[in-house]
């Protein structure tokens, strides 16, 4: 018998696949171990047909333009996470992006986000994100330096005709407020949707897209599933963020695009519906979201 150890190093078995192909909306191939290809055929063995690989800075960006113009199930978002431009601005003393960068200043965010700006127009690339805030990692001191990234994204974003993809931990009711004084693009995705019921009712009203991830099939998140059952069916995505919130029961160990049957089962048993039902839904709202 493996070591518990062992076994959170160890990828969870391959799902039924699904009847309906679907598209993972949110995962880091980067991040994952074995190629791009690998991930991508495991994928497509199950039905997932189409992922959208998501850039956190400039070198992960880059690297998700070139993936998606090489492979065509591949679409591309590319962006300054919510705790990259803090650490591009401020500097990256403790390393925890592993680059261990000097302070750069304005200087340095803005040459930053003319790259993305500059990505954003390639063909492959389908969204401006990760962007958006997160109150958790980044300090009081990178607030004010999230929000002025957050809002040039959401300017990228619109003047690019790129949908936007949203990462918000901890800060709702700031994410929302920017949106909405800015004026949010056409296309706008919560990716690894967190609110409540109420917020998903709020982003209904708006006609944003909310992409569900693992965290929908833990036991505790009833919020979550709450969540879920609020929002309208032609709003609803599917994640895996991996290689990050792998799903219920192989929480802990590593996430990939394949595990995303793993997740479509535990929400459409939420919904109380058959679960090619909501993969037709997952896959038509994702080639709308994203423009594809």
């Amino acid at each position: 018998m493996a070591s518990k150890d062992t076994d959170r190093t160890t990828p969870p078995p391959l799902p039924a696949p699904l009847a309906v192909p679907v598209a993972d909306s949110h995962t880091h191939l980067d991040m994952q171990s074995g190629t791009p290809a690998e991930g991508l055929a495991k994928a497509a063995s199950v039905g997932v047909t189409t992922v959208v690989q998501v850039g956190c800075d400039v070198p992960g960006s880059r690297w998700a333009a070139e993936l998606a113009a090489e492979y065509e199930s591949v679409h591309a978002a590319v962006a300054l996470h919510p705790n990259e431009a803090p650490r591009i601005f401020l500097g990256d003393p403790d390393g925890w992006s592993g680059q261990r960068r000097e302070p750069g200043g304005q200087a340095a965010l803005d040459a930053a986000l003319a790259e993305i700006d500059a990505l954003a127009a390639l063909p492959q690339v389908r969204a401006v994100g990760e962007t958006g805030l997160d109150y958790f990692r980044t300090g009081p001191e990178g607030v004010e330096i999230q929000q002025e990234s957050f809002r040039r994204h959401i300017e990228i974003a619109k003047r690019h005709g790129k949908a936007l993809v949203i990462h918000d931990r901890d800060a709702h009711e700031d994410v929302i407020s920017v949106l909405l004084a800015e004026g949010a693009p056409e296309r706008v995705v919560f990716h690894c949707y967190s609110g409540d019921a109420a917020m998903a009712r709020t982003c209904a009203e708006h006609g944003w897209y909310l992409s569900f991830a693992g965290p929908v099939t833990f036991k505790a998140n009833q919020p979550l599933r709450d969540a879920l059952l609020a929002t309208p069916l032609d709003r609803v995505l599917v994640e895996t963020d991996a290689p990050f919130l792998t799903p219920h029961p192989y929480r802990g160990r590593p996430n990939a695009p394949y595990l995303i049957p793993v997740t479509v089962r535990s929400m459409a048993d939420t919904l109380g519906l058959h679960e090619d039902d909501l993969a037709k839904a997952v896959a038509a709202n994702t080639a709308r979201a994203f423009d594809y």
